[in-house]
């Protein structure tokens, strides 16, 4: 089984119905059956979905009489985006110079972009 907090966090996230639970919970706590009203699942379903959400680190239940609700735990988000954001740079620099580049080709003159065409594509 996966202990790397950060690989339990990107899975648990890959799916949009445990997104859809996170979301709501950035509202405040909830009962397993709040959680599961919106969805047309079944309750072993939505009790493995929350499990995934739990090992991840990102929801925690406790017990209140008969109901266990679930409360958001944003830290393992916190720990994706910083990850996420080292690429931030990498990426944005990329795109500047795909978008230089861009610009670039469109500025030139058309019979300079057409000697750049190889020899029987432009019939």
């Amino acid at each position: 089984m996966t202990t790397d907090t950060l690989s339990l966090t990107l899975s648990a996230l890959a799916d949009p119905t445990r997104r859809a639970m996170l979301v709501r919970l950035r509202e405040g706590q909830a009962t397993v059956g709040q959680l599961a009203e919106p969805f047309d699942l079944s309750m072993p379903a939505i009790s493995k979905h929350l499990k995934v959400l739990e090992r991840a680190g990102l929801i925690e239940r406790s017990v209140k009489a008969q109901t266990r609700p679930c409360t958001l735990r944003p830290e393992p988000l916190r720990e994706a985006a910083d990850w996420i954001d080292r690429y931030r740079d990498l990426w944005e620099g990329r795109l500047d110079r795909l978008d230089a580049y861009l610009q670039e080709i469109q500025a030139e003159p058309a019979n300079e972009t057409q000697s750049r065409t190889p020899k029987g594509d432009s019939e």
